[in-house]
């Protein structure tokens, strides 16, 4: 069975390393010896990282005369953002529907509690 894009995109950020090259290349497009430079992993350790990050769609591959600088390609986060804002407004109305109960709670003992009072 093949992977929906989506799943493409959460299985490439569920690796901190991948999280952290796509973080450096928010900042703007870099080589691989600039994007392995933070970690302690071989060249071929990097390479296999962005070949997940490429095939999910999130990283593309320039040509400048011998160098391949790569560069984030954020259409992807926004096809996640938009899926996780249906999960977003879903919780939001839950706790919408948790602070007004609260809310009921609390101004339900304040008059029992001004009935004690008043006895």
């Amino acid at each position: 069975m093949q992977a929906d894009p989506l799943s493409h995109t959460l299985a490439a950020l569920a690796d901190p390393t991948r999280r952290a090259i796509l973080a450096r290349l928010a900042l703007g497009e870099a080589t691989v010896t600039e994007l392995a430079e933070p970690f302690d992993m071989s060249f071929p350790a990097i390479s296999k990282h962005l070949k997940v990050l490429e095939r999910a769609g999130l990283v593309e591959q320039g040509r400048e005369a011998q160098f391949r600088p790569r560069r984030l390609r954020p259409e992807p986060l926004r096809d996640l953002a938009g899926w996780l804002e249906t999960y977003r407004r879903h919780w939001e109305g839950r706790l919408d529907r948790l602070d007004d109960y609260l809310k009921e709670l609390q101004s339900k003992g304040a008059a029992d509690e001004r009935e004690r009072d008043a006895e």
